[in-house]
């Protein structure tokens, strides 16, 4: 397992750590995640802290306020939702995803910053995109051949 963690965080802009408001030992876990996240993915990565299971208010364990100060702490967003009704879900997902394009955006500047003037000697490569539709059963198992559709 741990020889393998490291190919998984390689390249991550993003991930969510999910606790269960209910049970203490999944918030306890966080901070062993974090670590995972900080040795082995880059350092920019963005990190959310979810608390999941809002919906079982009465059942809570984890208090709102101790998740919010680890999360400040640690540098990290926070946002408790309900996987069950779909509570905050989806601005969960957005917050993330704002905060990645924010750090996306930003390297993006520094680079550009960084080639100047030499702008147009950079070239990329042209790819051409098929879509589904166009591209029958038979062809899309001559471009992947391990298909297993």
């Amino acid at each position: 397992y741990r020889a393998v963690t490291s190919a998984y965080y390689r390249g991550a802009l993003g991930a969510m750590l999910v606790y269960d408001i209910t049970k203490r030992q999944t918030f306890d876990h966080v901070v062993r995640w974090v670590e995972e996240l900080r040795s082995h993915a880059d350092n920019s990565i963005v990190i959310m802290l979810i608390g999941n299971k809002g919906d079982l208010v009465d059942q809570r364990v984890v208090h709102t306020e101790d998740a919010v100060e680890f999360a400040d702490d640690q540098g990290l967003f926070f946002s408790e939702t309900s996987a069950l009704s779909g509570e905050n879900v989806n601005s969960a997902f957005l917050k993330l995803l704002e905060e990645i394009n924010k750090v996306v955006s930003k390297r993006s500047l520094e680079c550009n910053n960084n080639i100047g003037n030499n702008v147009g000697t950079l070239k990329g490569s042209k790819i051409d995109i098929i879509s589904g539709a166009e591209l029958e059963i038979s062809e899309m198992k001559k471009v992947v051949p391990s298909c297993s559709c």
